[in-house]
């Protein structure tokens, strides 16, 4: 495209970027209508200037607030360098980011992917190859559980085993060897396990679904049936995990290690897709050279961009600071007195409110007519399941600004 055509778009308003992008891109999103022109920290801008608080993270995507500096000198240092040379060839970063991150979590072996959906696909390649490898189990047969409400990706296997008809209608026929079960019922996954079992895949806590957290004990029973039972445990960490929710992982406030470990979203800090699955050599190494791979799995921009992004998230204490604001946001939510306010549930600075819907004027308002008024008032959030709103803002997020927000949350809820 000619510069003088890209200066034009640089321009756009925001009811001009809007009706692009209403005229010429797919339709599989409905977005608040709110257009986004710049980031910093907990903020985000309109190409207008009008200052939002940031409390999606792109889906946790961006822990540690938009733009960071330390990233952005990393990207503008290496793709001056050396952006990509596929997996035909080592480069001088892979190596150096799969050590930082098997030492950090503690396994043997790091397969670098792109996306959250692609690491999960890769745990399932894995966990069956260690079925049929390693278990014994006869080729076809095995079986991987799941929870019901879950959320781990957009690929046609992944929708094959979500039990949420948007996510899957109309797609099929789908993958099988899936068993769904209830999610926080350790019962159901014993009763579920047979032999031909490889694996459990669940979500510490179930982000899309409404930021629904377990009851204590849960994955450290899963942990001890999947061990009883001589199969994987495969925690999805995409969104929970790097400080989400006031630990590292999720995982770790029952000091449970899986035998699968899938990371993504923040493992970029929100400058491109970085996916990581973590496991030992005994589950790994039963894929063999040509059996699985991605041509930008492990770049050198990825590798660098990552341990950039981990050594912030550590750097900055952002575990901490996450446990500390998360607690005092609940705890302002929770003082919040509106028939509209259900339920408030979550941990660290991964958070969502329950809204009852009410009828205004004979017309019923949901979590999205909420969205909107945290909108227009200053704050970005979006709705779940229509009667769910998530609260997730970047790890950055000061005491200051998590009273602003909740001052903006106050005045929203009010003005119904």
């Amino acid at each position: 495209m000619e510069k003088s055509k890209q200066l034009k778009y640089a321009n756009v308003t925001s009811q001009e970027a809007m009706e692009l992008e209403n005229k010429y891109g797919a339709h599989n999103y409905h977005p608040l209508p709110v257009v986004l022109a710049k980031g910093e920290g907990v903020y985000l801008f309109s190409p207008e200037g009008k200052r939002y608080y940031d409390f999606l993270s792109a889906y946790s995507a961006v822990n540690q607030g938009h733009c960071h500096p330390r990233l952005v000198k990393i990207i503008q240092e290496q793709a001056g360098i050396m952006t990509l040379t596929s997996r035909a060839f080592y480069n001088n970063w892979l190596g150096p980011y799969e050590e930082m991150m098997t030492k950090l979590f503690g396994y043997d072996k790091l397969l670098p992917m792109n996306s959250g959906a692609e690491a999960v696909e890769t745990a399932l390649k894995l966990a069956r190859r260690w079925g049929y490898d390693k278990k014994g189990v006869l080729p076809n047969q095995a079986k991987i559980i799941v929870c019901e409400n879950n959320f781990h990706g957009r690929t046609i296997t992944i929708v094959g085993f979500s039990t949420d008809p948007e996510s899957y209608g109309g797609y099929g026929p789908f993958t099988p060897g899936f068993v769904k079960i209830p999610f926080d019922d350790p019962e159901a996954l014993r009763s579920a396990i047979d032999s031909n079992t490889v694996a459990f895949l669940v979500e510490p806590i179930q982000g899309e679904a409404g930021v629904h957290v377990p009851e204590d004990g849960y994955l450290k029973n899963c942990r001890k049936i999947c061990t009883d039972a001589g199969i994987l445990m495969i925690a999805d960490e995409i969104q929970t995990g790097l400080c989400r929710t006031g630990k590292m992982l999720c995982c770790d406030y029952e000091a449970v290690r899986p035998d699968i470990l899938i990371l993504g979203k923040a493992l970029s800090g929100g400058f491109m897709p970085v996916s990581a699955v973590l496991a030992n050599d005994e589950i790994m190494l039963n894929i063999k050279p040509g059996q699985h791979g991605s041509t930008f799995g492990g770049s050198p921009l990825a590798c660098r961009i990552a341990m950039e992004a981990i050594e912030i998230l550590i750097e900055e204490n952002l575990l901490e600071n996450a446990s500390k604001m998360g607690k005092i946001f609940r705890e302002g939510l929770m003082k919040l007195n509106s028939p509209l306010i259900k339920t408030v549930r979550g941990k660290g600075l991964l958070n969502a409110l329950v809204i009852e819907p009410i009828t205004v004027k004979g017309e019923t308002k949901t979590a999205w007519d909420v969205c909107l008024k945290l909108a227009e008032n200053g704050l970005l959030a979006k709705p779940t399941h229509n009667d769910m709103i998530r609260f997730a803002p970047p790890l950055v997020i000061n005491e200051t600004q998590i009273q602003e927000s909740l001052d903006i949350i106050k005045r929203s809820i009010e003005q119904f």
